[in-house]
Order: structure tokens, then C-alpha cells, then sequence
């Protein structure tokens, strides 16, 4: 009876474990590297696609991000269908073959549409306040609140020192010290 208890507190234990939810900071610390290198490739702050995914995706858990990989909330595709407590579920949001390709197509789209197409061309990686606004004025959100929301998870969890400063403000201030300035008069 003994071992049957402890067996039986084991697997519920290990359940418990496999069904745990991403927390924020395991989704920031399991995404940023990604992020940065579509903001070296882009020029879309890390900030925002780390941001807007983990607003749009609740960190990964949301029904759409376990079931179809979209960490976005993209809709298209063709309708895809995923089983949820084993009932067939039809979707109009984009099925991804991974987590990644979510990131890039929203990238894709991002850059490539004509609305947003403007914000990537008009704004740097170091302008994430803009961006989000952008985005949101865009129409790719309808709710009001949408931008301030994003914006307070990209503060909270200070997602833009991911951004990193701009190689020539660096310059710029190492340029105008007290010595340097000295020996310019």
C-alpha cells in the first residue's frame, strides 16, 4: 500500500511539473536570443517582439501558442485545426511549424505590409515607444489599450535593454568628456 502511494504521489508530483506554465522570465530568458537576432536582421526592437509575443501569447500559454505555435495571434492560413480535450477545434488563426517561425513571420509582416511596412522604415531598433504605437494606430490591435499594455510589460520586465545603445552614441559620448574637451580649446 505504502509503495503504491508513494508511486501514485510521484506521478502526480511529475504531472504537476510537466504542466507548469511558462512564467515571464522563463519566456524572456527561452526567446531573447531570438529576438535579438531578428532585431540585427530587421531592425524591430527585441523589445517589442518580445513584448507583443508575450502579451498576445499570455508567455507561451495561451491556446493558440500551445496548439499552434502562434505566439502573435496571427489570423490566416486556411483555418487550422488543433484538439483540445479531445474535441476537434477549428481556427481561424495561422498554425506555425514552431514557436521560431512564428517570430519571423511576424517579423515578415512587420516589414513587408504596406501599413507597418512604414513604422520599420521610419523608425530605429531604439525607438520601442514609437514602435508600439505605430503598430497599434496600424490596426493591428483593436482594443485602446493595447499599446499602454505592451508598453507595461516591455517596463515591467525592462525589455528594452535588450535594444541596446546605438554604436555611435557610444562615440558620441565618449567624444565630449572633460578631457577631451580640454584638449579642444
Amino acid at each position: 500500500m505504502k509503495k503504491t502511494l508513494l508511486i501514485l504521489t510521484l506521478l502526480v508530483s511529475s504531472y504537476g511539473a510537466f504542466a507548469q506554465k511558462n512564467t515571464s522570465q522563463s519566456y524572456i530568458e527561452q526567446f531573447k536570443d531570438n529576438a535579438i537576432q531578428i532585431m540585427h536582421q530587421t531592425g524591430i526592437p527585441a523589445s517589442i517582439i518580445l513584448g507583443i509575443a508575450m502579451h498576445e501569447s499570455g508567455n507561451g500559454n495561451s491556446t493558440i501558442a500551445k496548439h499552434l505555435n502562434n505566439q502573435f495571434g496571427v489570423k490566416g492560413g486556411g483555418g487550422a485545426v488543433f484538439y483540445k480535450n479531445n474535441k476537434k477545434v477549428r481556427s481561424a488563426y495561422k498554425k506555425y511549424d514552431s514557436i521560431l517561425d512564428s517570430f519571423d513571420d511576424f517579423a515578415r509582416i512587420i516589414t513587408e505590409r504596406q501599413q507597418l511596412g512604414r513604422i520599420s522604415d521610419e523608425l530605429t531598433q531604439y525607438d520601442y515607444v514609437k514602435w508600439v504605437k505605430g503598430i497599434q494606430k496600424s490596426g493591428y490591435a483593436s482594443s485602446k489599450k493595447w499599446a499602454a499594455q505592451v508598453l507595461g510589460i516591455i517596463h515591467k520586465y525592462q525589455l528594452n535593454d535588450l535594444d541596446q545603445t546605438p554604436p555611435n552614441a557610444q562615440a558620441q559620448t565618449a567624444e565630449v568628456t572633460p578631457q577631451t574637451a580640454d584638449l579642444k580649446k
